[in-house]
């Protein structure tokens, strides 16, 4: 073979190459064309549209108006994607348990306290789990503290006095305000588990000077009209109902007072009408006219 012959197989594959090279080209001039044409057509289209509403003025306000309906639409849609932003450690700052969770007793009671309040038992499951811990490091009944909580607020972390009492534990937030310093400042009155812990060491502090509970239930409430029985046989009574459900027994049919009603000025027979006067060493603010002694459930009088 000579170098001008080709062989039959180099001659089959000069002609695919250019088979390929021919079917690009078509190709390409194809899709050129047809793009050329459409964007004519497209054009064409558009100058017509142009033309025609510019002849007709109902054409071009009907379309102006479904134009701006629809960027309102938009627009809306936009402002309710911006409403909040996805925040999926919003449940960190959420005070709440599962009372399955809990020990026994604690579910019990926040089962029993959730049927009676009508508070959800997520949040209240965190409270009873709370009160029983800081009431082993206080030395204190944790049924008494949820007794307290109870009769004081009933279970409600915003609840106020007419007198300033704030919070689940109802502490005059101005009176000890040094105790929140702890924890950020006043406004923590109001955050279950802040108010919780400086009501406990409130009435801690009352027990200890009162020297037993009845008497430090009596300078906890701070009544200025009477003794405070009424209040003291309050708790008293729902702390032994809680204790009994903390302990599985049956709830008590009678619960019997546990300090009878003493006037606090006993009627003078010259006086015209006797003067309210505040327990000694109680430590009360007298703020305003005296109250009634049986305040609206959650209400609490003063705090000393």
């Amino acid at each position: 073979m000579t170098a001008n012959q080709v062989s039959p197989q180099q001659k089959s594959t000069s002609g695919a190459v250019a088979s390929l090279k021919t079917a690009l080209r078509d190709t390409y001039q194809g899709f050129f064309d047809i793009t050329h044409n459409s964007l004519a057509l497209l054009g064409t289209l558009l100058a017509v549209a142009l033309i025609t509403l510019a002849a007709r003025a109902d054409l071009r306000q009907s379309a102006e108006q479904q134009l701006l309906g629809w960027l309102l639409e938009r627009q809306e849609a936009q402002a309710e994607d911006t409403v909040y932003t996805a925040e999926p450690s919003a449940v960190d700052r959420v005070t709440a348990a599962l009372p399955a969770a809990l020990p026994k007793q604690q579910a019990n009671v926040t089962y029993w306290l959730s049927r009676k309040y009508r508070v959800a038992a997520e949040p209240l499951g965190a409270l009873v789990a709370e009160a029983y811990d800081i009431g082993t490091r206080a030395s204190l009944d944790p049924t008494l503290i949820l007794a307290v909580m109870a009769v004081e607020s009933r279970f409600n972390p915003f609840a106020q006095s007419p007198v300033g009492a704030q919070g689940l534990m109802q502490v005059l937030t101005r009176v000890h305000t040094d105790k929140y310093d702890d924890f950020g400042g006043q406004l923590a009155a109001f955050d279950p588990v802040s108010n919780l812990r400086v009501g406990v060491r409130v009435l801690q502090d009352c027990i200890k000077r009162a020297g037993s509970i009845e008497g430090g239930l009596r300078l906890y409430v701070g009544a200025v009209t009477s003794d405070g029985s009424w209040y003291v046989n309050r708790v008293m009574a729902e702390h032994l109902r809680i204790q009994s459900v903390a302990q599985g027994k049956p709830l008590p049919r009678y619960v019997p007072p546990q300090a009878a009603p003493i006037p606090v000025v006993a009627p003078a027979a010259n006086a015209a009408s006797p003067a309210p006067a505040i327990k000694p060493g109680s430590e009360l603010e007298a703020e305003g006219p005296a109250l009634h002694p049986m305040p609206a459930a959650g209400g609490s009088l003063t705090r000393s």
